[in-house]
């Protein structure tokens, strides 16, 4: 049975300049650039240069009163502007299938696949065995390992390629295929890669054999670094044991890195530039950030001349159409670039604020905590707003170029009752490890006692949380000989 019911909803929904401002704010400087070129490309009303007064696309009475128009019968502004599709919002990528995909020209280097079928064209096998290496080769992760079983990789040859061949046979050419460069590639484990490393040096000396010894009966004490057992185990001297497992180490333990597919190599470009000129801070934004860009006086002109004309001409209320929508387009595009000039600097300006002292000495121990929640108060806007500037963009002062959420930290309790940044208790920490004993390295316990009787007020769990943020394995992992 149907029924109707009248409800009463109240919802929030974003105008399409907020988002388009929100989507302006968060892009980084190298792809505003681009994100303007094309702006210019799909609006002629948007123009570059410096904006004149004569030139200014405002709410005036001669040509832009929405007012006016919706009395006017002939032309409804309404019936272009609507909330689904408004021309001139869209931002990259959120166009349809009809627009050419734009890509972005890559150097193209060789891949690890394509120089592993290289080496395999040379081995001169049969076209059975040719396309077993091709589909061990596809096989590959990108860090140069196969962890498919072998028999998934017979079935996958039987049903896609209908060859018939069994796992002893795959495995024959998989041993071929470890024997290409790099060295340890199509192994199926790490200690199987280890091995293939090992056993393609020149010197197979008592060390090298040790080493393989190692690998082959102890890797899981080796992992766990459990030397004395190792020592007992194959009744090694410490000298001999320390050089099988520095051989070890030195070893790749991801093949595939080195010759891993294309790669783009990123270049952090500063969104702002903060120099000191005798103690005094100035601040200013990239060149980038503030392009000029103005109202095309020849489609406001356009604009203006439909009030001389007839109003009742049919093809001239679609022009008019066209031009009002590219007109507001541009216009909404200048305001939402000037709205992010305004919103960054504020933002830089209140972290400047914040971290005074540190821009002026650039001594990591003057950085105070902060986080977001501080500068959205300063300025008077949300955490998100903050939170875009801040993980997308970066500041180049004169220590170096900075991202800007590299200044946010939590807030350590002191003995003498202030608080310290997270980052400057982390730099401790990192020194404390990089100094230990490392025979016998410092537990979480032991390093929070340190930190401690420095005058941080801090848990072992704290102290865990930050060793793991400095990528620093536990205690038993920095073992050495």
């Amino acid at each position: 049975m149907q029924r109707l019911d009248l409800r009463q909803l109240l919802s929030q929904k974003l105008s399409p300049q907020q988002i388009q401002f929100i989507k302006l704010l968060q892009i980084p400087t190298a792809e505003l650039e681009a994100r303007i070129k094309e702006e210019l490309e799909v609006n002629p009303a948007l123009e570059e240069g410096r904006e004149e007064a004569s030139d200014e696309y405002s709410e005036s009475d001669d040509y832009d009163s929405d007012e006016d128009y919706g009395k006017d019968d002939d032309v409804d502004l309404n019936d272009y502007l609507n909330d689904d599709e408004i021309s001139g919002y869209k931002m990259q990528g959120d166009r349809g299938g009809d627009d050419e995909d734009k890509e972005m020209p890559i150097a193209m280097t060789s891949t690890l696949t394509d120089s592993l079928m290289d080496q395999l064209g040379f081995l001169n096998l049969d076209d059975k065995k040719y396309s077993i290496g091709m589909q061990l080769i596809g096989s590959i992760d990108h860090d140069g390992y196969i962890r498919r079983d072998l028999s998934a990789i017979v079935n996958d040859l039987a049903f896609s390629q209908n060859i018939e061949t069994n796992e002893e046979e795959v495995e024959q050419v998989l041993h071929l295929i470890q024997t290409f460069d790099p060295a340890g590639i199509a192994a199926r484990d790490l200690p199987e890669c280890l091995l293939l490393q090992l056993e393609r040096r020149d010197e197979q000396d008592a060390i090298t054999v040790l080493a393989e010894r190692i690998i082959r009966e102890s890797f899981d004490e080796f992992s766990k670094k459990h030397y004395q057992k190792i020592q007992s185990k194959f009744n090694v001297s410490e000298e001999e044991l320390k050089k099988a497992v520095d051989l070890i180490i030195r070893l790749n333990p991801k093949p595939g890195g080195a010759g891993a597919s294309m790669t783009r190599v990123q270049y952090i470009i500063p969104d702002f530039i903060l120099t000191n000129e005798n103690g005094q801070l100035q601040l200013s934004l990239n060149s980038r950030n503030a392009p000029d860009l103005r109202i095309s006086r020849s489609y406001a002109d356009m604009f203006d001349a439909y009030d001389k004309s007839d109003k009742k001409d049919k093809k001239l209320k679609e022009t008019v159409t066209f031009v009002k929508q590219k007109l507001d387009a541009a216009k909404w595009f200048i305001d939402a670039i000037r709205q992010r000039q305004n919103t960054l600097l504020r933002t830089m300006e209140a972290i400047i604020k914040y971290q005074h002292d540190f821009f002026l000495e650039g001594d990591e121990s003057e950085l105070r905590p902060m986080i977001l929640k501080d500068i959205a108060e300063e300025i008077g806007m949300d955490i998100s707003t903050v939170s875009r500037v801040a993980n997308s963009k970066a500041v180049q002062t004169e220590f170096g170029i900075y991202p800007l959420k590299y200044f946010f930290s939590e807030g350590i309790a002191t003995d003498s009752g202030e608080d310290a940044s997270s980052r400057e208790v982390k730099n401790i920490l990192r020194d404390i490890i990089d100094n230990e004993n490392k025979r016998k390295p410092l537990s979480d316990e032991k390093i929070e006692k340190i930190l401690n009787e420095k005058g941080y007020n801090i848990a072992r769990r704290t102290v865990a949380k930050y060793r793991e943020q400095l990528n620093i394995p536990v205690a038993r992992l920095r073992k050495e000989l």
